[in-house]
């Protein structure tokens, strides 16, 4: 076996050292160290809170300041010597620190453990990201209530089983995927009440004995407070699962909406014209013009779900306390803040350029009979059962599919073969603009309804 380090960390407990693939393979500095600056800001509180209980002198508090803070700067500049010897980031900074300031170093781990401190740094990183996420989750909210406003009266066939069903407003449309990001934004907001408690000073797994003020350090970190058990504190990280499952499902809804717009770009329905900045060409076909960042991101929200089974399976066979399988959960954890981050920025960014073809889409939405339900609705408002009227509705969709005509381009003679309670008022609802504009309760596409849920929706924003 070759052995290098002679320096490991409790290294009296050990009579030999540490393999040096294994320390290789145990540390995880080389990905942990982007937890550096939640790191110090934790330690910082910590050592604020033992001086006030006398651990600490006053003038040892100041040198971890001082100390903290020379690190900190080095960090930033890029010129802190990261070494897989220590560890993790933790090892890292202490190590640093104590080279800095010297015994005063080493007592700044006093009353906490590896444990508690990583599971601070955890959820200090997530609640930074988090915000992050919402200002994304803000910008692409506004993108979308600026071109929804835009397209409120833009018709458009709405599809169910990807057919023509009803007459939709684009900006309908739009609202949909806004309200889907509203409730993405709900879930991280209830998400960050349990992200928000603090495990510092739960140590190892049992707490500590000494004399600590767990309130005044969570109040130090803004943490809305104390965790309540010292085992739990240390040995879950359901708070990163649930956090995962939230952005899962962010990506699972922009996902969707890359599903329709690459669909809407292709030549077999040409609604929308994609910016060039957001699409690139084919290496042998010169006509093409590709939606590569919506399939990109459609491409990437099965990469943000497959991060979040990975951190069920961690957790799922784990006893407590703490356990080495939990050194698992960075990386996919911070894959999935960089993957919704970065996705989340790309739709923003694009989505003001995003160019309606009206004609196209108007084209579309009278395909497929699309106000056959409004004739049936027309039929119960005279007083016919509804299922009578969805018969009568069928006869005359039969008739324009023989004579390849749309029902409103259909005779009044004609339909009211099928029906004598039929007049000459059924052509306002047989235009897609009379369909439309009918659906004007709280919810329905009617121009008027959406600009109104836009406002509504701009003074939520």
């Amino acid at each position: 076996m070759t052995t290098v380090n002679t320096n490991k960390l409790s290294s009296a407990r050990f009579a030999q050292a540490t393999d040096a693939f294994v320390e290789f393979f145990t540390a995880s500095v080389d990905f942990d160290q982007r937890l550096a600056f939640q790191d110090i800001q934790g330690s910082l509180a910590h050592a604020k809170m033992l001086t006030s209980i006398d651990i600490l002198t006053k003038n040892e508090y100041n040198d971890i300041v001082n100390g903290l803070s020379k690190i900190q700067l080095e960090i930033k500049a890029g010129e802190f010597n990261w070494s897989v010897k220590q560890e993790d980031v933790h090892m890292n900074i202490e190590a640093r620190l104590t080279d800095l300031i010297g015994v005063a170093g080493k007592k700044l781990h006093t009353g906490r453990s590896r444990n508690d401190q990583v599971a601070t740094d955890i959820r200090l990183y997530l609640r930074q990201e988090i915000g992050v996420i919402n200002q994304q989750l803000k910008r692409l909210q506004t993108a979308l209530l600026n071109l929804a406003e835009k397209e409120a009266a833009t018709i458009m066939p709405g599809f169910t089983h990807l057919q023509v069903a009803q007459p939709i407003t684009f900006g309908h449309h739009l609202m949909a995927w806004f309200e889907m990001l509203s409730r993405d934004k709900e879930r991280l907001s209830d998400c960050l009440k349990r992200i928000n408690v603090m495990p510092l000073g739960a140590a190892a797994l049992a707490g500590t004995s000494y004399p600590i003020n767990r309130q005044m350090t969570a109040e130090l970190l803004g943490f809305s407070r104390p965790s309540n058990n010292s085992l739990d504190s240390v040995s879950d990280r359901d708070f990163a699962i649930e956090f995962t499952a939230a952005a899962s499902l962010i990506m699972l809804h922009l996902s969707r909406f890359s599903e329709e717009l690459i669909l809407w770009t292709s030549a077999q329905f040409d609604f929308i014209d994609m910016p060039d900045a957001f699409c690139t060409g084919s290496s042998i076909m010169p006509q093409k013009k590709n939606p590569d960042v919506p399939e990109l991101v459609r491409g990437k929200s099965g990469r943000v779900t497959g991060n979040l089974m990975s951190l069920l399976m961690l957790m799922k066979s784990q006893p407590l306390a703490y356990n080495k399988d939990n050194q698992e959960d960075k990386e996919p954890l911070f894959d999935t803040v960089d993957t919704v981050v970065n996705c989340l920025r790309a739709f923003a960014d694009m989505m003001p350029h995003i160019k309606a073809k009206k004609d196209n889409m108007y084209k579309a939405a009278k395909q497929g009979f699309a106000t056959a339900t409004d004739l049936a609705d027309y039929l119960v408002r005279k007083g016919i059962a509804f299922r009578d009227a969805h018969e009568v509705v069928g006869l005359a969709v039969c008739l324009g599919l023989e004579t390849k005509r749309d029902l409103s381009e259909l005779s009044l003679t004609e339909l009211q073969s099928f029906s004598a309670d039929i007049s000459d008022d059924v052509f306002d609802i047989l235009k897609l603009e009379g369909s439309v504009a009918s659906r004007k309760h709280l919810g329905g596409t009617a121009p008027d309804t959406v600009r109104s849920a836009i406002k509504v929706a701009r003074e939520k924003l």
